[in-house]
């Protein structure tokens, strides 16, 4: 293992480094493209305006690491567990989510836009001015998250659990939510964003 806190500004395109542990590692403007991430795990890292275009992450490990302004163009992400990670700011296009695991992590700024987030669980993450512009979130949990300034412009959320959700007037009139499962605050909210008095 290399020491702890070293800065890395290296490479890794079609790198081959599965099932690795890195700790307290530092990224900035490293190139991941098509590397093979399978069971990487880390703790206290940060990467910092990275592109992890066409990389594989299937099965990894995240704990309490920062993936800051990086871009994720058509990662695979399935089976992926992240927990206390921040993502802020940080772009998901075309990426596999198929039973990813998010934790306590902050996704501020990030953009999902048309994203499939199909039956993901998004309880009480902070998604705070998240892009999620046409993303298909149908039948996810999002109880308790933090949606305040979110852009969700054509977002489909039928089946979704929104009980808890926070999300702003701007975001009640601009996302889909027929189907979609809320509490009464919320309910009350989505009629006073469209005009309507609730006596």
């Amino acid at each position: 293992m290399n020491e702890t806190g070293e800065e890395y500004r290296e490479d890794y395109r079609e790198a081959r480094l599965s099932q690795q542990w890195w700790e307290k590692r530092q990224f900035t403007d490293c190139n991941f493209t098509e590397a093979d991430l399978r069971g990487l795990r880390t703790r206290g890292c940060t990467f910092d305006g990275c592109d992890f275009t066409n990389v594989d992450l299937e099965g990894s490990r995240h704990d309490a690491s920062a993936f800051r302004s990086c871009t994720f163009d058509r990662a695979i992400l399935a089976d992926s567990r992240w927990s206390s990670c921040s993502l802020l700011g940080s772009s998901f296009v075309d990426c596999r989510f198929t039973r990813i695991a998010l934790t306590e992590c902050d996704l501020s700024l990030a953009s999902f836009a048309r994203g499939r987030l199909r039956k993901l669980d998004l309880s009480k993450l902070r998604l705070r001015e998240v892009n999620l512009t046409e993303a298909d979130l149908t039948d996810s949990d999002l109880r308790g998250a933090d949606l305040t300034g979110a852009r969700l412009i054509g977002a489909k959320l039928p089946g979704a659990d929104l009980r808890g959700t926070i999300i702003d007037a701007n975001g009640l009139l601009q996302a889909d939510l027929r189907g979609a499962l809320v509490d009464i605050d919320l309910a009350a909210g989505f009629a006073a964003a469209h005009g309507l008095v609730v006596k």
